[in-house]
């Protein structure tokens, strides 16, 4: 495979890397920082050998990729330094991006492409007969995220660095990331992720920038000297976090900026009297406390423990990250007076919103500033991002934990109340219901609650929803009291994806072909890609585009061989659905569909039935039975439908297991329709919709998140649009919405959950799959009766466009072509300008000078 767009000339990123000087004396390069193929190879080499302790007699693949991640490592480390110095210099404001979650995908292929030196790592591994590709896939991706939160978050930190803006990510070095997932007998099955078993090549432990966090205790008040009022908090258990930094390069430029994740450390490790006295587990009760709160991703909360550690976490993050930002402002500016004109802080979601109560005990408590300032500084610090229109996923905690857990805040929490209910008064006299309803703290007794998204909305500067729809229903719904009080504070951030991972890196074929008709601008304003237009109606372009498209196709056919022991057709329509399992995105519908087809051609074998191949792929939640109950009737319809001759092979259906971000690329580039099927006013906006279009897959789906703009932007004829709009979803529920009327009106529904009912997917078990029917039933919260018909209709239609080759072909060039508007750069920019206020800072590489080895201990902890 040709990929000649991933390399650039390196001269512009490193001028000191140029083997031959204008004086015309060769000059040798630096092994750690070259990036001339020599220098590669002696890196590489230098690095197994010292770095893995191998030479090629005894080396292992993955020797040699921790070999090439570590020389990758190097060049980005150099220019890191450069970074932080630069913005130092240079009195730069930072962005500060708060989040639970960082799917960052494996870092080494990604790094090559920004540093622009793919291929020539490639070219000289196969020089000595290794394949580059094979070696890349020994990288154990972090699995530090659920789904599409921590992967926004991943591509904000691509495109933060790409567009040369000083950041630092903020999060939790898990030790155990998302669960892997195993299917046993069609059963979701996890295991722990281990990623760090072979340790991380990637990230630099910062030991001596740990943190102290408190859990527990008590307060004490006093007036000190002064006759100030005075808190201290007297905790029951301190635990240190411990920094590790990871590079984050932007693409074409010299920045690099830093993702810090926190590990949880005990203060302290071992007590050594109680070992002696026999006290064996005694001994590291202390350590085994604190390590547990960066153990493992999102742990089950269905217990009262299992919700404390979620707390535990959230505020170990978040303290530590608040104090590592007041460190690094104390050390510049030397007082706290204007943290906030040079500190951005945004939360991703409600999961750090402590953090407004948390920079409040750290300005007032520790150091000593008056309630007014210390709330003026929090106030305009940090921005709130609102990802979920889900009740239940803003967060509230019970306030006897809460309480229990972190006495203080609980405190500050209840002053915050106090006085910004005291203005809602004023605003609104006798207006008790609205007062109860935007009040931090929800019910009475020992019932109440704590409202973070509440929290997060009073003590930001501004608020923003992630899609045009998502804004315009927290404004209307979900946080209407809010915009009613301060509109000013409520603005749109339709989301974006990083054009360098999901197309450039992920789907290097059509990425050569786009690069080849109009040249390489469009990886970093994807604008450029509208250029495509003008070859839609080209026939040899579409011939091209679509041998790419079958090239991805089989790709991921031998990967389904390879992983399900599946034969598919790759002539077949590849219908795709891969994300999170929850009832809401209603992978129940996409099964339905499936089994409507399968009893078409049971009944009529002879039916022309658009050959298809349904791909599925997603985690649920260990606690979530329902969503776990789905993936098991995937995979039980997939055993009968894959093994039943009379389909003549018309139908196969794949569930892939553990589906990741390495995975999810191959699968977007080989898609060809994509499901985007969530009840209309249910997602908040989605990324997987924009990379499969990015990719020229053609969308069904409804006017739900995202979909509404992609729908605009593509072209209402380039999308299969089905299901109720959001009114109308509002409506039907108004009304009073009955699954039954849709269900008795419906032969064809009717005989699909027959089927299942009578055990046909299950080996006769009539009862295995009965918990879903009912909910359906007789519930049937998220409307997939409402929406079958309108669902199916909208498939027969998708069935006769792909027969219309040309015309698909043609759909396609145009999904890709018209996504410009959905690029992370594009929506960092507007962030940048609209909530951050901040601009670009370039850095410049400077050549080696002897200056440069002066050992002096520095000032400067950065």
């Amino acid at each position: 495979m040709n990929n000649k767009s991933f390399d650039r000339d390196y001269r512009q990123f490193a001028p000191q890397d140029t083997q031959v000087a204008d004086s015309g004396l060769v000059r040798v390069e630096d092994d750690r920082t070259g990036m001339s193929e020599q220098s590669l190879k002696r890196a590489i080499v230098d690095n197994l050998h010292y770095g893995q302790g191998k030479d090629n007699y005894f080396a292992t693949p993955y020797d040699y990729y921790m070999a090439i991640a570590r020389s990758m490592r190097d060049r980005l480390i150099k220019r890191r330094i450069q970074t932080a110095r630069t913005h130092i210099q240079e009195d730069s404001k930072i962005v500060y991006y708060l989040s639970a979650e960082f799917l960052m995908g494996r870092y080494t292929g990604n790094s090559l492409i920004n540093l622009g030196i793919y291929e020539r790592v490639r070219k000289v591994l196969r020089e000595s007969g290794l394949e580059l590709d094979d070696l890349l896939e020994k990288e154990h991706e972090p699995g530090l995220g659920n789904g599409g939160l921590g992967r926004l978050a991943a591509c904000y930190l691509d495109s933060l660095a790409t567009l040369e803006i000083p950041a630092v990510g903020y999060g939790i070095r898990y030790e155990f990331g998302i669960f892997e997932q195993e299917i046993r007998n069609g059963w979701q099955a996890e295991k722990p992720d281990k990623w760090l078993s072979f340790g991380n090549a990637w990230e630099v432990s910062l030991p001596e920038y740990r943190t102290e966090v408190k859990f527990g205790g008590h307060t004490e008040s006093y007036t000190d000297n002064n006759g100030r009022y005075q808190t201290n908090w007297i905790p029951e258990h301190t635990v240190f976090g411990i920094p590790y930094d990871t590079p984050i390069p932007g693409y074409g430029v010299n920045t690099v900026n830093i993702l810090r994740l926190w590990k949880a450390e005990s203060s302290n490790e071992f007590d050594l009297d109680a070992f002696n006295a026999g006290d064996y587990l005694g001994a590291v009760a202390s350590k085994m406390f604190s390590e547990n709160i960066s153990k493992v991703l999102y742990p089950n909360d269905d217990t009262v423990q299992g919700k404390q550690l979620r707390l535990e976490q959230q505020y170990f993050f978040v303290s530590c990250s608040l104090q590592d930002i007041i460190r690094r402002h104390l050390y510049h500016y030397k007082k706290l007076d204007d943290l906030h004109e040079k500190s951005a802080i945004q939360l991703n979601d409600t999961h750090p919103s402590i953090g407004i109560a948390e920079l409040m005990r750290l300005l007032i408590d520790v150091h000593q500033m008056d309630w007014e300032q210390a709330w003026h500084i929090t106030q305009n610090c940090f921005a709130y991002t609102n990802h979920t229109l889900l009740p239940e996923a803003l967060e509230r905690w019970s306030v006897n934990l809460f309480g229990r857990l972190l006495p203080r805040h609980l405190e500050i929490i209840y002053e915050i109340n106090f006085r910004f209910l005291s203005e809602v008064r004023k605003r609104y006299p006798g207006d008790n219901q609205r007062i109860a309803r935007l009040s931090l703290i929800e019910g009475e007794g020992d019932h109440k609650k704590v409202r973070m998204a509440n929290l997060a909305c009073v003590g930001s500067r501004k608020i923003n929803g992630v899609a045009a729809l998502h804004t315009k229903l927290l404004q209307q719904d979900v946080l209407r009291d809010f915009y009613e009080l301060t509109p000013e504070k409520f603005i749109n951030k339709t989301n974006g994806v990083t054009p360098r991972r999901w197309l450039l890196l992920g789907n290097p074929r059509l990425s050569n072909l786009i690069t080849e008709k109009i040249g390489e601008a469009w990886i970093t304003n994807l604008d450029e890609l509208r250029k495509l237009e003008q070859f839609a109606d080209d026939p040899q372009f579409r011939q091209t585009w679509r041998e790419i498209k079958q090239a991805n196709k089989q790709d991921l056919a031998e990967y389904i061989k390879r992983k399900n022991n599946i034969q598919v057709d790759t002539n077949s329509l590849f219908d795709v659905q891969v994300k999170r399992l929850h009832e809401y995105k209603r992978q129940l519908l996409n099964v339905l569909h499936i089994i409507t087809l399968y009893n078409r051609i049971k009944r009529n074998p002879n039916e022309d039935i658009l050959p298809r191949t349904f791909i599925f792929g997603g985690k649920a939640a260990p606690g979530y039975f329902i969503a776990k109950l789905i993936i098991k009737l995937i995979n039980s319809v997939a055993a009968v439908v894959n093994d039943d001759p009379s389909l003549g092979g018309r139908l196969k259906v794949a569930f892939l297991s553990n589906y990741n971000v390495s995975m999810s690329q191959q699968i977007y580039a080989a898609a060809e329709l994509s499901e985007q099927i969530s009840t209309a006013g249910k997602e908040a906006s989605g990324t997987g919709n924009m990379k499969f279009a990015l990719n020229g897959a053609l969308t069904i789906g409804t006017l739900d998140g995202a979909n509404v703009e992609i729908r605009e932007e593509v072209g209402a004829e380039n999308f299969f649009l089905c299901g109720l709009t959001t009114p109308e979803v509002y409506e039907l529920k108004a009304k009073g919405y009955n699954p039954q009327e849709y269900y008795q009106s419906n032969p064809q529904l009717q005989e699909v959950i027959k089927l299942i009912a009578c055990g046909h997917f299950s080996d006769g078990d009539s009862q295995l799959f009965q918990p879903l029917l009912d909910s359906l039933l007789y519930n049937d919260k998220y409307m997939l009766f409402a929406d079958y018909q309108s669902y199916i209709d909208t498939q027969d239609r998708v069935s006769q466009a792909y027969r219309q080759e040309d015309n698909w072909t043609r759909m396609s060039i145009l999904n890709t072509a018209r996504m410009g508007k959905f690029s992370s750069d594009r929506a960092i920019s507007e962030y940048c300008k609209e909530i951050w206020h901040v601009e670009p800072v370039p850095v410049e590489l400077k050549e080696y000078s002897p200056e440069d080895m002066n050992l002096q201990i520095s000032k400067v902890h950065w």
